[in-house]
């Protein structure tokens, strides 16, 4: 059995824990968070939705699987091509796409009626092209002017593309991006540059829009974080819903299935998982596994690049693990009130399709990248012992 379970689950074995530890987590969270929502939408058929999200959970873990078995060189060569082909899905959608709460998010594939959000496949695919730019310019000091079109154009263009429908996307993106470029030794003076005229644009940009007739989804930024600043006297709903699941949690928690703020809770599934899960586990049976889960993912992650002995997947693994870990410490710190309400799912947990199938690529290109590095090093191993041989 063990052999067999190394023979296909290759790569990194701690990364396929978490995987399965917070799939777990998911599973049981989400069954227990549907319940409200089965009554109102499926006559209170409770497993409806604990069958549909196990499919798409059980797509994930399928794709991950598949992905961890292609050779990451593989992305190296299309990264181009996926930048590209992403930009092209963000304007469309811009243009043309589903909007739902004065936002447009969504692609729906014809015939399908699937609906994904081109920002997932965008996020992947400017950290494969930063992997590849970082990796092909290491030799030699970068200037400036280099730093500017070949890496913070693609930055500030896929960025603006995601901005107006979702700004928590966008500034997640920038600043992992950011950090990718300081990992790949870009100099301060571009990263400071590209920061200083990020804010600029973004300043001109927002007081552009704060005098347009129809200001849309700035009006939903500015008083998320008018709320957030001012405090529990205009505390918005579903923050107070979520901080009274935490502290009502305590240590231990309710039990599972306990929960008493799903029923007030908008989006318990999904941006609010993760007071569901304390409520329910508490301190020390549910945050704490689920928060050290995603720390050791980065922890994997950074042992990967200390391993690698070529850039580009050193680069690509810790860009993508940036990703995941940030977009999870932003869903758990808005149910803690450290940060404003963002809309985040919480990754590999929360119930949803297209952030969980593209979370899945990224962990399965991760899982590539070390199985491929187990693999050189088998073959340097062997290589010394034949070589001690003779």
């Amino acid at each position: 059995m063990g052999e067999a379970i190394k023979k296909y689950f290759q790569g990194d074995k701690v990364i396929w824990g978490m995987i399965f530890l917070l799939s777990v987590f998911s599973l049981l969270a989400v069954y227990s968070s549907t319940g409200t929502l089965a009554y109102k939408r499926m006559g209170g058929n409770t497993l409806y939705y604990l069958f549909r999200h196990g499919v798409i959970l059980g797509m994930g873990l399928t794709i991950i699987f598949v992905v961890h078995m292609i050779p990451y060189r593989f992305y190296f060569q299309l990264s181009r091509l996926f930048l590209w082909l992403s930009g092209i899905l963000l304007i469309f959608t811009f243009i043309s796409g589903t909007r739902m709460n004065e936002a447009s998010r969504w692609l729906t594939l014809p015939g399908l009626g699937f609906t994904f959000q081109p920002s997932d496949f965008a996020k992947m695919s400017l950290i494969m092209y930063l992997a590849r730019v970082l990796s092909m310019k290491q030799q030699h000091i970068m200037g400036l002017k280099e730093v500017m079109e070949s890496m913070a154009l693609p930055v500030f263009v896929i960025s603006a593309l995601i901005l107006p429908a979702n700004l928590s996307t966008a500034l997640i993106l920038f600043i992992v991006s950011l950090v990718l470029m300081f990992i790949g030794r870009v100099r301060m003076l571009a990263l400071l540059s590209i920061l200083g005229i990020a804010i600029l644009a973004g300043g001109m940009s927002l007081g552009v829009a704060m005098l347009a007739r129809h200001q849309g989804r700035i009006n939903t930024w500015k008083n998320r974080i008018v709320h957030y600043i001012q405090g529990d006297e205009t505390e918005v709903y579903q923050v107070e819903q979520a901080k009274i699941a935490v502290a009502t949690g305590g240590i231990f928690g309710k039990k599972p299935g306990k929960s008493t703020q799903r029923n007030f809770l908008p989006h318990p599934y999904s941006d609010f998982i993760f007071a569901i899960i304390v409520e329910e586990y508490g301190l020390i049976f549910g945050a704490i596994p689920i928060l050290l889960a995603y720390l050791t993912l980065l922890f994997r992650a950074g042992l990967i690049v200390k391993k690698s002995f070529r850039t580009f997947p050193a680069f690509l693994a810790i860009g993508l693990t940036l990703l995941i870990v940030t977009q999870a410490f932003v869903n758990m710190g808005v149910s803690v009130t450290l940060f404003p309400v963002t809309g985040q799912p919480l990754p590999l947990v929360s119930m949803g399709g297209s952030s969980m199938l593209f979370t899945s690529i990224e962990l399965g290109i991760i899982l590539s990248i070390s199985r491929d590095l187990d693999k050189q090093q088998t073959e340097v191993i062997d290589e010394q012992t034949v070589e001690s041989d003779y």
